[in-house]
């Protein structure tokens, strides 16, 4: 077995208390309903508590009844016993009805909660920075949502739940315990101090390792998710072993982790039992004692030790509580701290003045002005350096450079996927802060080069760049893209159903499919970065064909390494090092004899 590795120097929880404070604070709105629960709880408690006390009765009745009869006066009374029986009957039948009624009440509410912080989740999602996706591994993100997620609605189904009904037992059965004896009630409850000290000293070395094991498993389903969308690069680098000892080594973290946690928790109840056992060995010495004296009788006596068996329950289903919480409040730890998270900011100082600008169609113009931007994706490493361009509405503009030059950049920094970190970017003459989000995106429609397709119709995936679009308008884009003549060769057309993979439609295909669904949209500005990339030499023309008709009087940002399709440009920006080397035309720029020709000399050589 492999030492300890580095994610295994534990710590605890970092807010124990302020997790569970704000999980409990969801059960603010379930009020009443949880009013209802704990007098349920209280109802069935008392039926359950009071049987031992009953059955305490029929056993002195019985006693009574055989000294009755050694003396010659009488016998046992059947009748009464008879009666007895009954209520004991009858209150276990009415405490099995109360706890069923409610389990099933609090599982409406514990899965109205988990309804409430699943769309909490959703939503959050949808309003965290790009930068936020970047920085943490997506299985880790899946894991809080799922099994941090589970892992809350399996305590707050059944966890919490049980350590109320515990919690009502244990106060039940000690005012049960001192009716029947307070001396016996003091012995028995003398042993709970130390109980609460051991469970403590429990909780206190497992906690760090719930934590733990909720971050690992977060880890090993990162790895997971990852090896399995990329199964096929695996696969043609002969990296099995590797995946599989990377598996090993996050498998056996979470075995660690995850064994010391459970192992500890488990020690709790033994504990509670054997320190119980102290206590029932001092309530039979004690009570015997009592009894001889006359202060006490067999019946009080069976039911007190009927009683501190039931108390033994509670309290180590109470101990047992402890565990759970514990892995709990790791896993809520975890959910808030995404709930926690920085999200987008929206500058809406001067959205009132973008937003007019823009109010209607003839008065939006295209204009973009980059000033003096400058970014970077961690502090005091930029990538882009003092970018200055004007691109006129209606402009066809290519951005051209080496890997790395921070092409893709310049797009993100458009659509305000990342704000910059100096200078501005204005569209329209206003500053694309001062736009909401969503304002802003929506006048851009885009075409990657890592498609995306859901799950669904080929239909369907296209009228996600205009959710109201009737079929003949989806077709009419498809036909502009070029993607109509294979559409129609599949078994069923436009109603084929794209698998979750999207693997049932080539790489080219789906990026068809993507420009159609751009070209339904009918942006005012288009972004294509390496948009051609994934298709045949004789599709591209076609396409190109296409995005001409498409580009005409709206302004096109386009990303592209195959020179071949931008000659057309009205401007070609060559980007180094996050800043513009050279800008014209595809002509002025050869003629120059700078980066972009060498550029293009590398591509084209055979025919310069």
């Amino acid at each position: 077995m492999r030492g300890r590795g580095p994610g295994v120097a534990l710590e605890k929880a970092k807010d124990f208390r302020g997790a569970m404070r704000r999980l409990f604070s969801y059960l603010g709105a379930e009020k009443a309903v949880i009013f209802v629960t704990a007098a349920v709880a209280v109802g069935s408690t008392v039926m359950g508590v009071l049987a031992p006390r009953i059955l305490g009765t029929a056993t002195d009745e019985i006693y009574r009844g055989f000294v009755r009869a050694s003396q010659g006066a009488g016998g046992i009374d059947f009748s009464r016993i008879g009666k007895i029986i009954l209520i004991m009957f009858a209150l276990h039948a009415a405490n099995i009805l109360l706890n069923y009624v409610q389990g099933y009440i609090m599982a409406g509410v514990s899965m109205r909660i988990m309804e409430r912080l699943r769309r909490e989740l959703s939503e959050k999602i949808h309003r965290l920075p790009l930068k936020f996706f970047d920085k943490n591994p997506h299985g880790d993100i899946l894991s809080r949502i799922t099994n941090d997620v589970d892992t809350i609605s399996n305590t707050l189904n059944m966890g919490l739940s049980q350590a109320l009904m515990s919690a009502v037992q244990v106060l039940g059965i000690i005012v049960m315990m001192l009716t029947i004896s307070p001396v016996l009630t003091l012995a028995a409850m003398a042993v709970l101090p130390l109980s609460g000290i051991c469970t403590g000293v429990v909780v206190k070395k497992s906690q760090k390792y719930f934590k733990a094991q909720q971050e690992h498993l977060g880890k090993l389903n990162g790895h997971i998710e990852e090896m399995f969308s990329a199964h096929i690069i695996v696969k043609a680098f002969n990296g099995e072993q590797a995946s599989v000892a990377a598996f090993d080594e996050h498998n056996e973290e979470l075995y660690r982790t995850g064994w010391k946690a459970n192992f500890l928790s488990g020690l709790i109840m033994p504990i509670i039992g054997f320190i119980s056992n102290i206590g029932y060995v001092a309530i039979v010495v004690t009570g015997g004692a009592l009894a001889l004296n006359g202060r006490m009788t067999i019946g009080g006596i069976q039911a007190f030790i009927q009683y501190t068996r039931q108390f033994g329950h509670p309290v180590s289903q109470l101990a047992g509580s402890a565990s759970i919480f514990q892995q709990t409040a790791a896993a809520a730890e975890r959910v808030f701290g995404l709930l926690s998270e920085e999200e987008e900011t929206e500058d809406t100082a001067g959205a009132a003045e973008a937003e007019a600008t823009d109010g209607a169609d003839s008065v939006f113009q295209g204009r973009i002005v980059f000033e003096n931007v400058k970014f970077g994706y961690e502090e005091g490493k930029p990538v882009i350096r003092d970018f200055n361009a004007v691109v006129e509405p209606g402009q066809k503009i290519a951005i051209v450079g080496h890997t790395g030059a921070g092409k893709t950049t310049i797009v993100k920094l458009l659509m305000r996927f990342y704000d910059v970190d100096g200078g501005r970017i204005l569209l329209n003459g206003a500053d694309i802060r001062h736009y909401t989000r969503e304002n802003l995106r929506s006048h851009f429609g885009m075409v990657l080069q890592d498609t995306w397709l859901f799950s669904g119709t080929i239909e369907e995936n296209i009228r996600y760049g205009k959710l109201s679009a009737p079929r003949e308008e989806i077709k009419k884009a498809a036909k502009t893209a070029q993607a109509h003549h294979f559409i129609r060769t599949f078994p069923d057309s436009y109603q084929m159903q794209i698998n979750e993979e999207a693997d049932n439609v080539s790489a080219g295909q789906k990026q068809l499919i993507t420009i159609a669904r751009t070209i339904l949209a009918d942006p005012r500005i288009l972004i294509l970065d390496e948009a051609t990339s994934n298709v045949d030499t004789r599709t591209e023309v076609q396409i190109q064909r296409a995005m001409d008709n498409l580009m005409r009087g709206r302004t096109c940002f386009i990303i592209a390494h195959r020179l071949s399709t931008i000659r057309s440009a009205d401007m070609i920006i060559v980007m180094r090092d996050g800043g513009i080397a050279e800008q014209g035309t595809h002509e002025s720029l050869l003629a120059a004899g700078g980066v972009y020709r060498r550029l293009y000399e590398s591509q084209f050589a055979e025919n310069v």
